[in-house]
């Protein structure tokens, strides 16, 4: 494969002008992913301008069946991260789909991947083997733990690294029970550093001419989002409990309850902060007690400033306490629910929520694309495929196999064309 491939993509997709602007145009990535992290990764890839070929088992990525919501038989879930990209069946566990793999592999610049380590290598593919066939390849395996150590062939999901983390442990109230974050952070972060990795692998390449084998583990994932809670122990020795509403070093960084049941955050992080929350509050010989007037010495009273606010925030509504603040420059929000927070005019207005439309009338509202790139801003999102929807385009454009050749891999269903939806 020669490095031109990079900025002139061999494919006869016809693209907007706009397409054009795309970073990660002209990018083939082999998507062997199933489930969150990987699909998660790899739809960044698409939304950046990358060609993302999803590599299904005949059943599907199992994501598709996950109930309650479904659009024309594929689950939400789905739709939700697997945007801007293709569908490809194919059997790669005998000996013809992993020829017809190998050939798509001498075409393509990232291989990803997200099952159990070991799982592939049964089957002839490692990257060793694949790196012969084409140096440029980048390759990124996430998995639960990494692929050594003493749990690397162990299962993992979400929860499960969410918990050995420590992360499960500063979530919930202090005098409760430690709950799971309510988004999936084992399996975002991963696929996020994912990206991170493959994008470096890259620019390395685009240097050495030679891609690398890219080893991202959730748990690890997890132990680098630990960040200043881990120095904290680590300097200190002690275990941090479960951070409730608020901040372990910050007493105004915190979550109130208004006199209306709503509950609201502050953030008053500075001594100018400090002051104008404790002014607006009707504190204002809280603000002015010599014993506050530094952050050590409100830390060390926190418990007192608790009680002040809690009392004081009674006194009136959630939305009349947003705005007040607002007037006093003290960085303040409403705790919105999912509805609130995806009506949001600024989460619109940053086209955070964006409609998808694809065949036979379907159509899905999804979260959008936070990467804000200027100049493609207008790129259009490509509905996910259907399973199968592009097994014979992909092996007719991008392994060039003849119409014979593909309606032999047909007959032997090594590929699967495209099934009516349920």
């Amino acid at each position: 494969m020669s490095p031109e491939r990079f900025t002139q993509p061999d494919t006869d997709m016809t693209d907007s002008p706009t397409e054009r602007t795309l970073p990660l145009k002209g990018v083939r990535v082999l998507d062997l992913t199933v489930f969150l992290s990987g699909p998660y990764a790899t739809q960044i890839l698409g939304d950046l301008g990358a060609e993302v070929i999803k590599i299904e088992p005949e059943g599907g990525d199992q994501t598709r069946f996950l109930p309650p919501h479904f659009v024309g038989g594929d689950s939400a879930y789905y739709l939700s991260i697997n945007r801007n990209k293709e569908s490809l069946v194919l059997d790669y566990k005998t000996p013809t789909g992993l020829a017809v793999l190998e050939r798509l592999v001498a075409e393509s610049d990232v291989l990803i991947e997200n099952l159990r380590p070991g799982n592939l290598a049964r089957h002839g593919i490692t990257y060793e083997r694949l790196s012969q066939i084409n140096p440029r390849l980048v390759w990124c395996s996430i998995s639960g733990f990494g692929q050594d150590g003493p749990y690397a062939t162990r299962p993992a999901y979400d929860m499960i690294v969410q918990a050995l983390s420590g992360g499960m442990s500063l979530t919930g109230q202090e005098d409760g029970a430690s709950v799971r974050a309510g988004i999936p952070l084992g399996d975002i972060a991963a696929g996020m550093y994912g990206v991170i990795g493959i994008t470096a692998a890259l620019t390395g390449r685009a240097t050495t001419g030679k891609g690398q084998y890219i080893d991202v583990a959730m748990l690890d994932c997890q132990i680098a989002m630990l960040s200043y809670q881990a120095a904290y122990y680590l300097q200190s020795g002690r275990v941090p409990g479960r951070q409730g509403r608020g901040h372990e070093s910050i007493p105004t960084y915190r979550s109130f309850t208004a006199g209306d049941g709503v509950d609201f955050v502050v953030c008053a992080n500075t001594d100018r902060m400090w002051r104008s929350l404790c002014a607006t509050a009707e504190l204002s010989s809280l603000g002015e007690d010599p014993r506050l007037s530094t952050r050590q010495q409100r830390f060390a009273h926190r418990h007192e400033i608790w009680v002040a606010l809690e009392k004081a925030f009674l006194a009136k509504p959630a939305e009349e306490w947003v705005r007040q603040l607002h007037l006093a420059e003290v960085p303040v929000a409403l705790l919105n629910t999912l509805d609130k927070a995806l009506a949001d005019p600024q989460v619109l207005h940053r086209k955070m929520v964006v409609e998808m439309h694809g065949g036979e009338g379907r159509s899905v509202k999804v979260a959008g694309n936070p990467i804000h790139l200027p100049e493609a801003e207008a790129a259009p999102y490509r509905y996910p495929p259907g399973l199968g929807a592009d097994s014979t385009s992909v092996l007719s454009r991008v392994a060039k196999l003849s119409p014979a050749e593909i309606a032999s891999l047909i007959d032997t269903k090594t590929i699967v064309q495209p099934r009516p939806a349920d």
